[in-house]
């Protein structure tokens, strides 16, 4: 049984908004380079963005570690405190003042979070800055990496949502406009169409 030849016109036409016909419109090319930007955005600019996102969250974890050095330091008074319930953050810790000497001899007094049974002369490691504030322990190298990762991970793909969103967004608007333009055109072509077809249609 011969083989049934195959029909140009079942194919369809591909990319035909970036070629020249007289049905193109204005607002179809538009529309091409639109999809066309959106796509760069969602893939490079997706990919630029969550990178730079992680630099930038590495950059300032990086910086929090460069200024906060351990020191070991001496309780000299829990301050009267009920401890907060067991909520895995804490671990019920208390306030308490801590007293260290640097490496110029100089003694820093401050208000650091102890375990509730630490008592007056309980030595114990607490992390400060260069002025001499105590500050929380800053992340080690691999988990400040492994935060900046999760970070870009999550901000590339958030980018690129919202750049399709706003390219859909833009699309529909052309759309509007098109059908708004087809709307225009009929009202001066559907009189002398219908001459043409002798009244039907």
């Amino acid at each position: 049984m011969p083989a049934k030849p195959s029909r140009p016109n079942e194919s369809p036409v591909r990319l035909w908004r970036w070629r020249h016909n007289a049905l193109r419109r204005h607002s179809d090319a538009v529309e091409a380079w639109i999809v066309l930007g959106v796509w760069f955005l969602v893939l490079v600019g997706g990919a630029f963005a969550g990178l730079l996102a992680a630099h930038s969250v590495d950059s300032d974890l990086a910086a929090r570690r460069a200024r906060a050095h351990p020191v070991a330091a001496v309780v000299t008074g829990v301050e009267p405190e009920t401890p907060s319930a067991a909520n895995g953050h804490d671990d019920g810790r208390v306030r308490a003042t801590v007293r260290w000497t640097d490496a110029g001899g100089s003694v820093h007094r401050a208000t650091a979070r102890v375990l509730p049974n630490a008592l007056a002369g309980t030595r114990l490691t607490v992390w400060a800055d260069t002025a001499g504030r105590v500050v929380p322990e800053p992340l080690s190298r691999t988990e400040a990496v492994l935060q900046a990762a999760l970070t870009g991970i999550l901000v590339g793909p958030l980018f690129g949502a919202a750049v399709w969103g706003g390219g859909r967004l833009l699309q529909a608007a052309l759309l509007r406009r098109r059908l708004a333009e087809w709307d225009e055109e009929w009202k001066r072509v559907g009189p002398e169409w219908r001459k043409f077809s002798g009244g039907r249609g």
